[in-house]
């Protein structure tokens, strides 16, 4: 993302400007925004990006430098659903590159990328605080251990079956 140039077509930022008004006299407001931008809109868009630098009098450079500083915001919208997976050491020496591979061919996109469907976000993470259970994924929240090939494989295979199914019903997405 070039912070600095030209803001994209609108975005409805009513959200983001009531978050502004509640932090309006705070001259420290900056990732507190930050924060709560995301939790509003899921990222950080340019538009959002601008309006915060607007509001907050800085530039937009350094709003997106103090937001790309922190692993936490994103600058792309994220999937519906979120994989992380665990690249430390005790995943690492029990399969995970393996398992990285077979989840970046599955889903055609690479680590830190969501798919053109929207419907997943892969993230790699240094540790997620369950060596025991490596190699270790976390998806929508729900940790996965000892995961194999086979075991993504099946667990990819049912969300997407779900999200037919959910496609499919009366009401559901189309």
């Amino acid at each position: 993302m070039n912070p600095s140039s030209a803001v994209a077509p609108a975005q409805d930022l009513s959200a983001l400007n009531e978050i502004l008004r509640l932090h309006e006299h705070d001259e420290g407001a900056l990732i507190p925004v930050l924060q709560d931008a995301q939790a509003a809109y899921g990222y950080l868009s340019r538009a959002a990006i601008h309006r915060i630098a607007e509001a907050l009098h800085l530039s937009p450079a350094q709003v997106y430098a103090v937001a790309s500083f922190y692993a936490q915001f994103r600058f792309e919208p994220q999937g519906k659903h979120l994989i992380h997976l665990c690249v430390g050491t005790a995943c690492h020496v029990r399969g995970s590159p393996q398992i990285r591979t077979v989840l970046e061919s599955e889903l055609g996109i690479p680590a830190g990328k969501t798919t053109p469907d929207g419907l997943f976000t892969l993230e790699t993470v240094a540790c997620l605080g369950a060596c025991g259970l490596a190699p270790t994924m976390v998806v929508d929240g729900e940790t996965h251990g000892t995961m194999t090939i086979a075991k993504v494989r099946r667990l990819l295979k049912k969300m997407r079956e779900a999200e037919s199914a959910a496609a499919e019903a009366p009401g559901g997405e189309a």
